[in-house]
């Protein structure tokens, strides 16, 4: 028993070190951040992320409404779709509009509570709004939730953003970067499986 775990340790820390110490979580993030196209369209969609537990916008929520914002700000779009839980949706609505984009540009989907469901509530909304679809979330998420829209009938411009690329250059960070990519991994395993990308 002794001797597994010290097995179990030394696996452990070996993980550790290679993913605090080597540029892994790096190149994974840039993998799972594919496609990546600057090119602009009509129709942004931001897909929310966490909230936090007093209806505050969590990290991920803020990181993508924040790089929404720039990306309205470069100009070209009509309508901004923001998909994902009610919860979520609200204070993201309050940043974007509190930041200078009109209310009346903006499209929420509140139903949302998976990528899968984004996509497919989405499309319903995108049937009343023609034009070039660019879909913004984070560079780790992009894989699957362009695949996810993709899969719906929704042909979208993936705009991910540096989200695990930016913090991985943080050492302290990378653990739960590395934490982030398996989770997201597993996500895009079991949607290869359900048949939703």
């Amino acid at each position: 028993m002794n001797r597994l775990l010290v097995h179990a340790a030394a696996a452990l820390g070996t993980l550790l070190a290679v993913v605090s110490l080597t540029p892994v979580a790096g190149w994974w993030a840039a993998g799972l951040a594919r496609p990546w196209d600057e090119r602009s369209g009509d129709v942004l969609i931001v897909l929310a992320g966490e909230v936090l537990d007093n209806n505050m916008i969590g990290q991920t929520s803020y990181w993508r409404s924040m790089y929404a914002l720039m990306t309205w700000k470069q100009g070209g779009f009509r309508t901004l779709v923001v998909s994902g839980e009610d919860r979520a949706v609200g204070p993201m609505l309050d940043f974007l509009v509190c930041e200078g984009i009109p209310r009346t540009a903006i499209v929420a989907d509140r139903q949302s509570s998976s990528t899968h469901e984004n996509a497919v509530n989405t499309a319903l909304l995108l049937r009343s709004l023609p034009g070039r679809y660019v879909l913004l979330t984070s560079d780790y998420h992009m894989f699957r939730a362009w695949r996810a829209f993709n899969a719906v009938g929704v042909q979208t411009i993936g705009r991910p953003f540096p989200d695990a690329l930016k913090r991985v250059n943080s050492m302290r960070a990378r653990w739960g970067i590395f934490c982030d990519l398996t989770a997201e991994s597993a996500a895009i395993a079991w949607y290869k499986w359900k048949g939703w990308i």
